[in-house]
């Protein structure tokens, strides 16, 4: 039976990376045999300007029965104007949460080739290879009661709730501890228990989870502190799990080591192990259809998919290799390029790592 996967581009570079990775996909299809098809669908900015909305319930059905969604970006300043729930962003929100892709894991790895491209020092992350796993459906961002209103004397006051309940907290960390007992044995989970009674529950719970897992090192680290460990002595951590505010703060942190985050993938699964494949980066309006952009995160999203939920862990090796290829090649775009780099563009590096595909 054919697997289903579900090419949503959204906004700004989205779909000019997203052309790469199909590329790409295209090679491994026939490479490896594989019996995917592809369909295609309206996020973001783009389901706004034909359909109203950030995300329509049609869409959403195809999302829902489809093996595997690969994600491009949404947002830009053409949709400032639209109210909060009507912003683009409100689609991808929309789909973690009606999927239930609770388990984001972002992992920060330095391509040897980029050591130089990163802002600290190369012995401080040469050899960078961290894992962040990020709760993805609760916490503030979907905490209720949220909005903003009016106070007696008419000042305006911005309220958001965080909460967590205890379930929610049991799963993803059971996630973190699987993830770490087939890395390197350690979790770091990053809360910040001493003034947020939410993350004092948070830190409970994972110890409680932690019987179960006796080969894994745990440890704990207030967010403050993790994300200035991050810059000091980053290859201290191995796997690292937290709430879905922090773990999107800190992930961003992390990304900027690597050199560029154009450079990383993401995944966020459910408990079946469906699910969505995106860039870490935005969908930088500002180079939007100038060729410009990397598409190489967007191209290392697909190998996730292939590995997490379709189970063609070959297919993903191949994929990462041709990625290494070509930075061993001195192939960059922009935002990595160093002297002495070779500079492509958006189609050119897609084309780059099309051909090394073809010759592994």
């Amino acid at each position: 039976m054919s697997k289903q996967i579900l090419c949503l581009p959204g906004d700004g570079i989205g779909p000019e990376i997203m052309a790469e990775a199909l590329k790409v996909l295209d090679v491994v299809r026939q490479t490896f045999g594989l019996d995917i098809e592809v369909s295609h669908g309206l996020v973001g900015g783009a389901a706004i300007d034909q359909d109203g909305v950030p995300l329509t319930d049609d869409v959403l059905a195809v999302a829902k029965a489809s093996d595997a969604i690969l994600f491009g970006s949404v947002g830009g300043p053409k949709w400032d104007d639209q109210p909060m729930a009507n912003r683009p962003e409100k689609g991808l929100l929309k789909l973690r949460s009606e999927l239930d892709l609770f388990a984001n894991l972002r992992p920060a790895i330095l391509f040897p080739q980029l050591a130089a491209a990163s802002s600290l020092k190369p012995e401080l992350v040469a050899g960078l290879d961290i894992l962040i796993v990020r709760e993805l459906t609760g916490g503030i961002y979907f905490g209720e009661p949220r909005g903003v209103r009016t106070l007696e004397n008419g000042e305006r006051e911005g309220y958001n709730t965080y909460v967590y309940q205890e379930s929610e907290i049991r799963r993803i960390a059971k996630v973190a501890f699987e993830a770490a007992q087939k890395r390197g044995g350690r979790l770091c989970s990053v809360d910040k228990s001493n003034v947020l009674e939410v993350t004092a529950l948070w830190r409970d719970v994972v110890i409680e989870e932690s019987a179960a897992y006796h080969a894994v090192e745990l440890s704990h680290m207030y967010v403050d502190n993790a994300a200035m460990q991050l810059v000091r002595a980053p290859k201290q951590f191995d796997v690292m799990v937290t709430g879905n505010m922090f773990g999107d703060i800190l992930s961003d942190c992390a990304a900027m080591l690597t050199g560029s985050i154009g450079m990383l993938p993401s995944a966020s699964l459910n408990e079946k192990n469906q699910g969505m494949y995106e860039p870490v980066h935005g969908s930088a309006p500002d180079i939007a259809g100038e060729n410009k952009a990397n598409p190489l995160a967007q191209i290392l999203s697909l190998a996730m998919l292939l590995r997490y939920s379709l189970g063609e862990g070959a297919a993903a090796d191949a994929i990462e290799k041709a990625v290494s290829d070509v930075l061993d090649k001195g192939y960059r775009t922009g935002d990595i390029a160093s002297e002495g780099s070779q500079l492509l563009g958006t189609a050119e590096m897609g084309d780059a790592v099309v051909e090394c595909l073809q010759h592994s």
